[in-house]
């Protein structure tokens, strides 16, 4: 028998979710998935990106909110500290809370991808910090 504590809904889907253009990031379109608006979730955060060629996130970091990034199809470079990795279909991605990432579509075609937040992002503002200008011309 099903539980009364079940959200409803418990099944998404993708078709039906509106895309957004996150701030921070170029040729873009998320679809929030699983979140606390969609089915109550309130450990985590599941989004589908479709990002065009050549675009992505410029550098960034989440206080206090790890990222996963799976990758479905195309390919793409994830940039953290000092280190450059290309991925491609099959691969995710960990960024730790608090470091600064950049993640580049580098194949001919749109990568999707699948986002996981810790806690749930939501796009608020105030929990991303994007490079200053000064702090990019110094490479700090």
């Amino acid at each position: 028998m099903p539980s009364s504590d079940a959200p409803t809904p418990f099944v998404v889907r993708s078709g039906e979710v509106n895309g957004y253009s996150p701030a921070n990031h170029t040729g873009t379109v998320n679809r929030r998935l699983i979140g606390p608006e969609t089915v109550g979730a309130k450990q985590l955060e599941v989004l589908r990106g479709t990002l065009a060629p050549g675009n992505g996130a410029l550098p960034h970091r989440h206080p206090g909110i790890e990222q996963v990034c799976y990758i479905l199809s195309g390919t793409a470079r994830v940039e953290v500290s000092d280190r450059t990795e290309d991925l491609g279909p099959g691969d995710a991605c960990f960024f730790a809370a608090d470091v600064e990432h950049v993640f580049t579509v580098t194949s001919n075609e749109p990568a999707e991808i699948i986002v996981i937040y810790s806690p749930p992002y939501g796009e608020d503002s105030e929990k991303t910090i994007i490079r200053s200008a000064a702090a990019k011309a110094t490479n700090e």
